[in-house]
């Protein structure tokens, strides 16, 4: 039978993830956002909380959250910011090729550590010259008996300038196509690697990214995950577990559009009563409250189905790409209740717009989800 009640853990956790968010991370994300500083004092106090990578197994001395679990963490988090969002849960991008096919000792290694302070991780698939276009990556890896050696650029890498480690992903042969894709971990300060900040973004000023470049640099080879050659396959298995977690962060946006917008429309007056009074202004508003709570309704789907071992592509591509579709509309609609006002950063709901964009262009653009959704039809 279908539950719509949250278990009373996980009532727990949203609470401690709304307290967080609303008192430390919202009063603070405007001026991150005009500084385009990373706010290290606040990710050191999300981690303290257990709100940082929050998919590292409890005998591995995480919390070993469900996915649901860390749904309820985004969606808060995103609220209050989501470039703070960001830095937590593309953490947890991070993380997922180990938990889905790290040997016993590469997770010790790896993610142990992490459970001490803030420590981030990274994930790296995205090129100068290819995004969307996964399997046709560029940065080649030689292997032998020993060693793994990387040379080539990653791009748009969230986290990559703060990450104490990142799964590169990279080929063997270009000629192969996905049958040559590896994936292997790159820790924080080997030679050869060179890290370089992106500054002026349009939203998420608060998130570091950077382009990473390797020249020769080499790594064990016991920091290869997985067997060779299945590298792309790993990272669409990690892309259809954390895609939901965007689309969590996505419905936080949409629930902070609608409270802002709502609030303004009973504040302002126009023709002599609040504009809440008008139907033009009462349709956005319940426009706004479908997508919300269809896109919250299909996030959870998802994220219930990772729960079960059953993580489905089409799924995930719905709810990432419907939350963050319906995340901007609700952004610009708050903004057009607040007029002119919503124009300026007097109020918040420019920057709502200005950071969810990016959810409909990271881990995997909503074209390509219509891609992924399409061909499940297709099949």
């Amino acid at each position: 039978m279908v539950d719509f009640e949250l278990s009373p853990e996980q009532l727990q956790v949203r609470s401690l993830a709304r307290r967080f968010a609303r008192e430390v991370v919202l009063p603070r994300a405007a001026q991150w956002d005009r500084e385009e500083r990373y706010p290290h004092e606040e990710v050191a106090a999300a981690a303290e909380l257990g709100l940082l990578n929050l998919g590292v197994p409890s005998d591995l001395g995480g919390s070993g959250m469900g996915m649901l679990d860390e749904a309820i963490v985004a969606e808060e988090i995103g609220y209050a910011c989501m470039g703070f969002y960001t830095i937590l849960m593309a953490s947890d991008l991070g993380i997922t090729p180990l938990l889905l096919a790290g040997t016993r000792e590469q997770r010790e290694r790896f993610l142990r550590p992490l459970t001490s302070g803030a420590r981030l991780a990274a994930f790296a698939l995205s090129e100068p010259d290819n995004g969307s276009d996964a399997a046709a990556l560029r940065t080649r890896a030689v292997l032998d008996d020993h060693e793994v050696t990387l040379s080539g650029s990653k791009m748009w890498i969230s986290n990559g300038a703060e990450a104490e480690w990142t799964v590169v992903f990279a080929t063997t042969d270009p000629a192969l196509g996905h049958r040559g894709v590896v994936a292997v971990v790159v820790e924080r300060g080997t030679p050869g690697v060179q890290t370089r900040p992106i500054h002026g973004k349009l939203g998420q000023r608060c998130a570091p990214t950077a382009e990473l470049v390797f020249d020769d640099v080499r790594v064990p080879r016991a920091n290869l995950i997985g067997a060779v050659g299945e590298g792309f396959s790993l990272a669409m298995r990690t892309l259809d577990r954390t895609r939901v977690p965007v689309a969590a962060g996505s419905v936080g946006v949409a629930q902070r559009a609608l409270d802002e917008a709502t609030s303004y429309a009973h504040e302002r007056q126009a023709f002599g009563a609040p504009i809440a009074r008008l139907q033009a202004i009462q349709f956005k508003l319940a426009d706004m409250a479908i997508g919300l709570e269809t896109a919250r309704l299909a996030t959870w789907r998802a994220a219930w189905l990772v729960d079960r071992g059953r993580p489905d592509a089409a799924a995930s591509a719905i709810a990432k790409c419907y939350a963050s579709d319906v995340a901007f509309r609700a952004a610009e609609e708050a903004l057009n209740v607040h007029g002119g006002y919503g124009y300026v950063d007097e109020y918040p709901v420019a920057k709502l717009m200005r950071d969810v964009k990016l959810n409909q262009i990271y881990e995997g653009t909503n074209e390509v989800m219509r891609l992924v959704i399409a061909r499940a039809l297709m099949r």
